[in-house]
């Protein structure tokens, strides 16, 4: 997924903000299920959730660049998906982070509906 850079996610130094990393591959996840027609919750009170996420920042973005983010499956349990999501800059690599996610059903761990299992391949 493309992503520019505005200012609204930069700093008074137009850098961008850390935080917005993570927003922009939270942007990407939901995107997976747009493009498959699907949305990131499974409307009976159940979905994703994030568990633990491990980030490392490479690298700055600044007002008025583009970046690519990139999402792949790092292992997959009955109940919960590891991913790893990497921004990147003119193809260099800025920022990454692998996240886990767990689905949930009624606020509890549930697995994965079958529908849903291969939704990040």
């Amino acid at each position: 997924m493309k992503i520019r850079i505005y200012y609204e996610d930069t700093d008074a130094g137009g850098i961008v903000y850390h935080t917005n990393y993570i927003k922009y591959c939270e942007r990407a996840r939901s995107e997976i299920f747009f493009a498959k027609g699907k949305i990131p919750t499974d409307g009976d009170n159940s979905g994703f959730v994030v568990r633990h996420i491990d980030a490392n920042f490479l690298g700055m973005a600044k007002l008025g660049d583009m970046l690519e983010v990139e999402s792949e499956v790092v292992k997959q349990r009955s109940a919960s998906i590891v991913l790893k999501q990497t921004v990147l800059k003119d193809n260099q690599k800025i920022f990454e982070m692998n996240i886990t996610l767990v689905f949930i059903r009624d606020g509890r761990p549930k697995s994965i509906p079958e529908h849903l299992q291969r939704l990040f391949d």
